[in-house]
This record gives C-alpha cells, sequence and structure tokens, in this order.
C-alpha cells in the first residue's frame, strides 16, 4: 500500500490532527510494518481496539482474519478451549471438535483486549504458544503450527501487576516488543469536533441530526471526559435523541453529559419546556471540582455564561479562533480564580496541571499577569 493511500486510511479510522494523533497515527504505521508482536495502553473508552484495527487493515495481513478476544470476558475455566481448541469428548460436554481462536486466525491478527485480566494459569500457556508459535488442543496431542501476529491491550498498569505477582513478566516482555500508548480524549481535546463530525456522518441518511453551536463545542472541550471517546460519542448519540434537527447550546452539554456516575435528569424536568434543565450540583461537579455548594456557579458554567452572552451579534466567523478565545478566557479565569496557584487552578476545571500550563503557555499567560490583561480576549474577537 503507498503511503498516500496508507494515511487516508489511518486519517480515516483514527480521528483528529491533534499532535498526539499525528504522533500515534506514525507510530501505528510503523507497527503494521512489521510482525513483532504489540501492547496497546490506554484508558478505557481511549481506543485501543480501533488503534489495534488499524494496525491490522494497513498490514500485509488485511486480507485474513482479523479476530478480537476480550480476555476478561471468558469464563477461566473455558479460556484454554476457546483460546487453543479441543478435542471432541476432551472434558464434560466437549460432544464436538473446536478449533481455537489462534487457529481461526491463523495468517491474520489475533488481538487479546484486557490482556491484564488474563488468569496466571493461562499466562504460562499462553507465552509458550507465542515462543514456539505451535498449539495443541485441549486433548489432543497434535502440534498445530500458527503463523498470528498478536497485539495485546490493556487499560491497567501491568508495572503494578508483575510486582504484585498478579501478570508475568516474562509475558510482559514476551506482548511488549512494539509499545504503543493511546491518549486519553482530555489530553487532546482540539480534535472533539472532528470527532463529533465523525461520530454525526456515521448515523443514518434518514436521520435530523443535532447541530452543535460553537459555544457547546466549548463545552465539550473543557469538559474531563473520564469515559474518553466512547463516552463522547455516547454524548453525540444521546443529542442526536433529544436534539434531532435542533441547536445545541453549551447549556445543554452538562445535560448530555452524563454517566453511571451522575443521577440521570429527573422525567419530570424533561417534560418540561424547555426540554433541559441546568444539572444537579452533583453532576456539574464533573466539570468543576472544587466548588463548595453554596459558592454559586462555577468558574466553568460562569465562564459557558459569558461565552454566550459575549458572542458576537453577527455570528461567529470563525470557530478556531472563537473556541481557542474562550479557552483562554476559562484558563485566565481559573487562574485568576485561585490567584494564581496552577495546580489549584487546573483542578477547578478538572485538567492536568501539565496539559493546564501546556495552554498557559500556547495562550502566553503568565499567572503573575494582572487579571486586566489576563481576561482580555484573544484574537479579535469579544
Amino acid at each position: 500500500m503507498i503511503d498516500a493511500n496508507l494515511d487516508t486510511l489511518l486519517a480515516s479510522k483514527l480521528i483528529g490532527n491533534s499532535p498526539k494523533m499525528q504522533q500515534l497515527r506514525m507510530l501505528v504505521k510503523f507497527a503494521g510494518r512489521c510482525n513483532s508482536s504489540i501492547m496497546i495502553t490506554g484508558p478505557s473508552g481511549s481506543g485501543k481496539e480501533v488503534v489495534a484495527d488499524a494496525i491490522h487493515h494497513i498490514s500485509e495481513r488485511a486480507a485474513a482474519p482479523n479476530i478480537t478476544v476480550n480476555c476478561g470476558a471468558l469464563p477461566e475455566q473455558l479460556i484454554e478451549s476457546e483460546l487453543f481448541g479441543h478435542e471432541k469428548g476432551s472434558f464434560t460436554g466437549a460432544v464436538n471438535k473446536h478449533v481455537g481462536l489462534f487457529e481461526q486466525s491463523n495468517g491474520g491478527t489475533i488481538f487479546l483486549d484486557e490482556i491484564g485480566d488474563m488468569p496466571l494459569n493461562m499466562q504460562v500457556k499462553l507465552l509458550r504458544v507465542l515462543e514456539s508459535r505451535i498449539v495443541n488442543r485441549v486433548g489432543g496431542n497434535q502440534n498445530i503450527p500458527i503463523d498470528v501476529r498478536v497485539i495485546a491491550a490493556t487499560h491497567k498498569n501491568l508495572g503494578t501487576g508483575i510486582r504484585g505477582g498478579s501478570f508475568r513478566e516474562d509475558l510482559f516482555y514476551r506482548l511488549c516488543v512494539v509499545p504503543i500508548e493511546v491518549p486519553a480524549l482530555n489530553e487532546r481535546s482540539e480534535d472533539i469536533p472532528a470527532l463529533v463530525e465523525h461520530f454525526l456522518n456515521n448515523l443514518p441518511a434518514t436521520d435530523a441530526r443535532p447541530i452543535f453551536t460553537a459555544e457547546a463545542y466549548a463545552a465539550l472541550q473543557n469538559y474531563n471526559w473520564p469515559g474518553n471517546v466512547r463516552e463522547l460519542r455516547n454524548v453525540v448519540e444521546r443529542a442526536t435523541v433529544f436534539f434531532a434537527g435542533a441547536p445545541v447550546h453549551a447549556q445543554d452539554v452538562a445535560t448530555l453529559v452524563q454517566s453511571d456516575l451522575v443521577p440521570a435528569t429527573p422525567v419530570d424536568d424533561i417534560a418540561q419546556p424547555p426540554a433541559f434543565q441546568v444539572p444537579p450540583l452533583e453532576q456539574q461537579r464533573h466539570f468543576s471540582s472544587d466548588v463548595a455548594p453554596t459558592s454559586g456557579p462555577s468558574s466553568f458554567a460562569a465562564a459557558l455564561e459569558t461565552a454566550t452572552r459575549e458572542q458576537q451579534p453577527g455570528g461567529i466567523n470563525d470557530l478556531n479562533a472563537h473556541l481557542q478565545n474562550e479557552e483562554r478566557r476559562i484558563i485566565a479565569q481559573a487562574l485568576e480564580a485561585s490567584h494564581g496557584v496552577v495546580s489549584k487552578a487546573a483542578r477547578s476545571i478538572n485538567i492536568k496541571r501539565t496539559t493546564f500550563i501546556d495552554k498557559m503557555r500556547k495562550y502566553n499567560i503568565d499567572k503573575s499577569t494582572n487579571d486586566n490583561a489576563m481576561l482580555t480576549p484573544a484574537f479579535g474577537l469579544a
């Protein structure tokens, strides 16, 4: 596959043009050209399976099987049979011969998702297969050679597992020949508009699309996204239900961003106009973690109100400039509220301290700058 086609394919699978995504696509491009084992790490919901799928599709094995195995979902007593197969009569219930997933993926790729959940006794058997490239079905005595590219993934810290005795060090080094780390969504928030557009484009053609406004995108980019890309996809899908063909504003985003950790909006509230109300304080804490219940609206909510109030009457002509202006305003406002304490300011808008410092450098904001200078709008936007 020529590089131009390869880049197009990767751009269609790994969405976003942030520096972290550009680096990820470069790593994936190199990984696709080799047959070594790959270890993909990253938080849950960040897209590790998508990365594994991209590696397979740009490799010389693209026409061969690509099989995914969730190691945490297989019962411990059946995992060996599922992976390596079994012969008829090898155990109670084995009424037929079963070809294991390693054999089924011969010539192609097997993706071992959540490898950190694999039982220790199976780790020993997997290590033997990786080293010998031979499988033996349960109850059989035939050595079956396999040619399989192995990609493993986990959201766990395997170093901690190795020290605690729950993961084998030799298996880790056998799997982690090419390490790839997938960034969390809050580390590449500039990719959110592209991801939203991607999810919307995958809707059925008959569905009316919600219209995300500029201030809604600003709100999405300032949320911490504990559920990563998976959570963002849920939010977009939720918006298609409640805002089909209608605009989504900043105040709607806090209600759309719901998770199992947050109480759902009461049905009575949804039934009253407008369709969505400002969420309860427990939900707002996802946006600002250190606001006391009696302290009034959080700096995040205040920034959103400011963004909405100060939107130009004639509309927004430059979306990127507007979003950057609002991000700069929120960073400066957080610093002002924390009296220049960077760690406290970062916590107040639920981003990492290092990310906060990067954004200060990006917008030339100094924590010692006076309040008026910090709050002056950038990029010529009011």
